[in-house]
Parts: structure tokens; C-alpha cells; sequence
């Protein structure tokens, strides 16, 4: 785990978190079968320091069972959710992504903000860790899972977190009995 900075140090650092919500549902999902515990998860990242906003990057589909309950689930641990519709193309392709909202969010933010906590493995989110690093000079820390998060992504936040290993994140699927 790469854990330059110790957050109980620095209590007034203003915080903003951008959680790519898909992004980190599938890999605990897949990787743990389990859920992660969003509340904890911020309460974590945050440490003693100031959150000035905390936002999740949602897609919302037309026939997931349970996803408006999961929403409010989200908006109760006191995050701001950004609601996207998933793209169906002619050809029955599907898109769902948030990386450019969540980049200008990021950047739109960074005045009012000493650390950004990017919270996803996506490599695609290196350009905007270097960025607001080298060019506006904010502190940049990334949390997720350590086996679905890019390499180069890892090495160019000043810290990374590695979900499964932080205590009370993964809450495990409970399987529901099947009736016969």
C-alpha cells in the first residue's frame, strides 16, 4: 500500500471525494462478492480532515431491479449522486461511463479543495491525477480495489488506498434461498 500521508495530520485539509460508483461496485462484486460500505468508505477516506463534497457517478438502467432503493442508500451516507442514463446504441452496444463529468467535476472543484480522493481503478483518470497534481497543486489520493486498478494509476496519486484491506468496506452478498 503506498501510504505517504498520514490524514489524522492534517485535520485542515479540505476534502472533496468523486467516487466512479460502477467502477467500484463491479470489482467487489466480482473480485469479493461482496457490496461496499459507502458510509465507511467515506468515513475512512476522510479521516479527521474537512469534507467540503462528496460525489457518486451513477448510471441508472431501465430495468435494474433495486437500483432507486441503492440510490437512496447513497444519497443516505450523505453523498451528492450525478445521475447519467445508460446509452443503448442501434447496434445494442451499451455505454456507461462518467470519466469526462467526473474529470471536469474534479477540476471545477480543485480551487475549493486541498486533496482530491478519486475513488476508482481506471487508468483513463491518470491525465487528470497529473494535472491537478502538477498543474493546480492539489494533493491527489486514489482508493479502490488493488487488482482492477491501473498500474500507472496507482503510481501517480501521492497515496493509494487499497479497499480490500480497510476495515468494514466490504459488506459480503448475502445469497437469498432459492424456492422450489
Amino acid at each position: 500500500m503506498k501510504d505517504s500521508i498520514d490524514t489524522k495530520k492534517y485535520p485542515a485539509q479540505r476534502v472533496g471525494i468523486f467516487i466512479d460508483v460502477q467502477n467500484v461496485y463491479h470489482s467487489a462484486k466480482n473480485l469479493y462478492n461482496s457490496r461496499v460500505n459507502f458510509q465507511e468508505l467515506i468515513k475512512t477516506l476522510l479521516g479527521n480532515r474537512h469534507l467540503i463534497r462528496a460525489v457518486a457517478y451513477v448510471v441508472k438502467s431501465e430495468t435494474a431491479l433495486g437500483e432507486k432503493s441503492f440510490f437512496e442508500a447513497l444519497k443516505k451516507t450523505g453523498l451528492e449522486l450525478r445521475i447519467k442514463d445508460l446509452q443503448i446504441y442501434s447496434s445494442g452496444a451499451k455505454k456507461a461511463d462518467w470519466d469526462v463529468g467526473m474529470a471536469v467535476d474534479a477540476i471545477r472543484m480543485a480551487n475549493s479543495l486541498d486533496v482530491v480522493i478519486l475513488v476508482t481503478g481506471d487508468g483513463d483518470f491518470v491525465p487528470l491525477v497529473e494535472y491537478l497534481k502538477w498543474g493546480l497543486g492539489r494533493q491527489v489520493e486514489v482508493a479502490a480495489f488493488s487488482r482492477t486498478t491501473s498500474g500507472r494509476l496507482k503510481e501517480s496519486a501521492e497515496k493509494f488506498i487499497e479497499l480490500e484491506n480497510v476495515p468494514r468496506v466490504l459488506l459480503k452478498i448475502r445469497k437469498r434461498a432459492s424456492s422450489k
